[in-house]
């Protein structure tokens, strides 16, 4: 394969990886590669090990207490997780509230029940790509609301949500809120305890460094959902239905457990480097580049003007040529990797009114430089003069 060179695509999928992400991989498939609760023999108890350890250091990032992290399950995907959410906690004649940012992983399944005539759904409006405003919310809430559901940051504009607003209106309504943390997880704070979320999904091939394949769901004490997939745990084999008791109701099937050596050591990075400070130098990172594209001519920057109350994620259009072609073009002739279209969130897109052009999203990650941004400004302000 051919090395990327400027890679500002980590909004898709974080690279590079920490070194001890690929190692632990490696060493999972040549040492251990058992599968998890199935046997009792030392390979699978490492793999039992593995799983808890990661579910622990999970707990510890999104401040899930310790004596319910087995209510953190592991999926595919942040789209599995939100999949699971959806169609195992709804029921018809229930109202939903959800947010004009929101990425397909959570419009199709939340449509695909409104179509069915399930469920009713409440979109509140987020004119210029910019965060919902908590009042709309308060105001749509109904009698028949049963679920909040917003992500925690647009995976276009990079507007953060006033989740601990959000929640706090939920808790106050006593209707569960579903967090999609797909952009945040290991690049934001996450209370789940004190932001009231009763489901936080999230993926591992992202902010949290991991590999693709990765991801989970947590489900706070008390809520009845549904699991989305049947068959084999490794446990209660002789019942015809799935256990009753987490993780094992939401695990059928077999494991990705080099995946999750994977996670597991991701997270042990993010924990040596601190959250905080990845967040920190991301910001001064997309901050440097937003200001520099919002001075050359013809380039439109979307989304919120500070980048403090952005993930980093920096949209923009430049005049009007299509995003793809501009896309392709730092690829081609500057070898900088980024994104360009809808970026699977047309319902963001129509609150920017960039449904035809779409944008060409930068995000930029840890692994980032000043020089690698100052070059993607070089590169940019060439393509706009034409």
């Amino acid at each position: 394969m051919v090395p990327l060179g400027i890679y500002l695509d980590n909004a898709a999928t974080s690279f590079p990886k920490p070194e001890p992400v690929c190692r632990a991989v490696e060493a999972h498939l040549r040492a251990v590669s058992a599968s998890l609760s199935r046997g009792t023999h030392r390979g699978t108890v490492q793999v039992e090990q593995l799983f808890l350890e990661t579910r622990g250091l999970l707990g510890e990032l999104f401040n899930v207490p310790p004596e319910h992290i087995n209510r953190i399950v592991f999926t595919s995907s942040a789209t599995e997780a939100l999949n699971t959410a959806v169609f195992g906690l709804l029921r018809p004649g229930d109202h939903v509230i959800t947010s004009g940012l929101e990425h397909n992983a959570l419009w199709r399944p939340l449509k695909k029940l409104e179509r069915l005539g399930i469920i009713e759904l409440s979109v509140i409006p987020c004119p210029e790509g910019l965060p919902l405003d908590p009042e709309d919310l308060a105001c749509a809430l109904r009698e028949n609301t049963a679920l909040v559901a917003v992500m925690h940051a647009s995976n276009v504009t990079g507007a953060i949500q006033p989740i601990p607003a959000i929640g706090q209106l939920c808790r106050e309504a006593g209707v569960p809120l579903l967090v999609d943390a797909a952009q945040t997880a290991g690049t934001h704070p996450i209370d789940v305890q004190g932001w009231n979320i009763s489901l936080l999904a999230f993926t591992g091939h992202k902010g949290l460094l991991g590999p693709q394949g990765t991801g989970g769901l947590y489900i706070a004490p008390g809520l009845e959902v549904e699991p989305l997939k049947y068959g084999g745990t490794g446990s209660a084999s002789l019942a015809a239905e799935m256990p009753t008791w987490l993780p094992d109701r939401f695990e059928a099937g077999t494991q990705n457990g080099p995946g999750i050596a994977g996670l597991k050591a991701a997270l042990e990075f993010i924990r040596r480097e601190g959250v905080e400070k990845i967040r920190r130098r991301e910001v001064e990172l997309a901050a440097r580049l937003q200001a520099g594209l919002s001075q050359i001519p013809d380039v439109k920057v979307y989304g919120p003007d500070d980048p403090a109350e952005k993930v980093p994620i920096v949209s923009c259009n430049v005049g009007g040529v299509d995003s793809e072609e501009v896309a392709y073009v730092l690829d081609e002739a500057y070898d900088i990797q980024v994104r360009a279209g809808l970026h699977c969130a047309p319902q963001a897109h129509r609150s920017l009114g960039t449904l035809e052009q779409g944008t060409v999203r930068f995000s930029v990650g840890y692994f980032n430089t000043p020089e690698q941004i100052d070059a993607v400004l070089n590169a940019v302000e060439s393509i706009a003069r034409g």
